[in-house]
């Protein structure tokens, strides 16, 4: 038996999408990618949200068949207003991901996170064969942090003592990310606070002593994934 009048079905994005025409171009080439029989990894941002919708225009018209893995609530959503066939971690394995980030430097090194999936997010892409990261001009940069600080998921009782290690490694400023819709801290998908962290230089290594910190979950940083750039004009 199917819900009557789901509010999920009339869920729309909830800001107002920048460079919307260019982010359709790539949506469609990214459709255009699906074959079927794809288990296909989608991670977050409003490219991605634009290209579940070309997918699911190829799923009615073709008859495609392929299966997603959504990086987050908002995505898997998504998928069940179009009408797109979701699976899981535990089931498949994506053959292919794409997703969007917020900073990417020459050596296709990412800062994603701000929306609050980056564990999901990491964890699809090092489960893929191929990894597709669509992104504006905006978000080529020189140096990771010129922009955007790096988002860390931290276990909420952790806070105190990882702000303090990251502080030892050398952060010149950190904030817990505050919520506009709801009093006090943004939570995760995973139901985890975030801390944003800037950092004068990012080296190769902060990832991985990041990570290494007791009560860190995941870290913004991608740091040498094999991924394929594109980028939206």
């Amino acid at each position: 038996m199917e819900w009557k009048n789901s509010i999920i079905t009339r869920l729309s994005w909830s800001a107002t999408i920048t460079n919307r025409e260019s982010k359709e171009k790539v949506a469609q080439k990214i459709a255009q990618r699906a074959h079927n029989g794809d288990i296909i990894g989608a991670g977050s941002g409003s490219t991605v949200y634009l290209a579940l919708f070309a997918i699911a225009e190829r799923i009615q018209k073709e008859g495609l068949q392929i299966q997603v893995i959504p990086s987050s609530m908002e995505i898997s959503m998504t998928c069940i207003q179009l009408g797109i066939p979701q699976t899981t971690l535990w089931e498949k394995k994506p053959d292919w991901t794409f997703d969007g980030a917020d900073e990417v430097d020459p050596l296709h090194n990412l800062i994603k996170g701000r929306g609050g999936a980056m564990f999901k997010e990491k964890l699809l892409i090092c489960n893929s064969t191929h990894t597709f990261i669509i992104v504006d001009e905006s978000k080529l940069v020189e140096q990771l942090g010129s922009k955007f600080p790096i988002p860390i998921e931290v276990f909420p009782n952790a806070l105190p003592y990882v702000e303090n290690q990251i502080k030892e490694l050398g952060a010149s400023e950190t904030k817990l990310r505050l919520a506009t819709g709801k009093d006090g801290p943004i939570l995760t998908e995973n139901g985890n606070f975030i801390l944003d962290a800037r950092f004068n230089s990012i080296p190769d290594s902060l990832e991985k002593e990041i990570k290494s910190i007791t009560g860190v979950i995941e870290s913004g940083l991608f740091m040498g994934y094999p991924v394929e750039i594109i980028v939206a004009k």
